[in-house]
């Protein structure tokens, strides 16, 4: 091949645009009146006394078999399972579409979509939810693809999600950004040498997120194409 040839061929890969992984939940889209319900529907059904839904907004995020055990003080597997048996019960008919996307949102992914860049749904979300809830909110056109744990729990580990991700897809670290409200999300990503973005509209603190150092820090869903443009490409 000749040298001109390779340049051009160089030159054209290292325009190409990011490669950007979104959160779901607290990133995309609030889904706290869902998650909170089924979570107290999980705990009366053991007969265990729940707190309010303001005080179950701090488990939004990370996986059902991190959150049950806290809430229950246990480390019995089988009651943990049985919890999670209980929450899915309510929320895969009804919690999940107990959820709003952020205003801004549509706009943003229709933006960067038109714009080239490549989005994927990276969330600590069963995939099979999440898939139905970009679908029911008609954000799946913007996606080449939703990615999440499985219901036996592969996956529940989004440092090991991502990771599997970049392997499948083949993609640069260095060329993706991960988006996300929690520090979960941030250090997933970091784990693997991605640029990162920390959302403080969600449900991390704005402590959280600045303790995770993500390249940049958004407000409000306004703010990410910005900041996206911002990280050199």
């Amino acid at each position: 091949m000749k040298k001109g040839m390779i340049a051009r061929r160089m030159s054209s890969t290292s325009h190409r645009p990011l490669t950007l992984f979104f959160d779901l939940d607290g990133t995309l889209s609030d889904p706290s009146e869902g998650i909170t319900r089924s979570v107290q529907h999980a705990l009366e059904c053991l007969g265990r006394p729940y707190p309010p839904k303001s005080e179950l907004t701090r488990y939004i995020g990370p996986p059902l078999r991190w959150t049950f055990p806290k809430l229950l003080d246990t480390d019995d597997k089988e009651l943990v399972e049985t919890a999670v048996d209980y929450y899915r019960e309510r929320y895969e008919d009804v919690g999940l579409f107990e959820n709003e996307v952020y205003p801004g949102i549509p706009e943003l992914l229709c933006r960067l979509r038109d714009d080239g860049y490549p989005l994927y749904v990276v969330t600590a979300k069963p995939r099979v939810y999440a898939d139905r809830i970009i679908r029911h909110f008609g954000l799946d056109c913007c996606f080449i693809e939703v990615y999440g744990p499985e219901l036996d729990g592969r996956f529940d580990e989004k440092r090991e999600l991502v990771g599997f991700i970049l392997h499948q897809r083949a993609l640069d670290p260095r060329r993706t950004v991960m988006i996300g409200d929690r520090a979960s999300d941030i250090e997933s990503g970091r784990a693997y040498g991605t640029c990162a973005i920390g959302v403080t509209y969600g449900f991390g603190t704005l402590e959280e997120i600045t303790a995770a150092k993500p390249d940049h820090i958004c407000h409000n869903p306004n703010e990410i194409y910005p900041a996206v443009q911002r990280i050199p490409g």
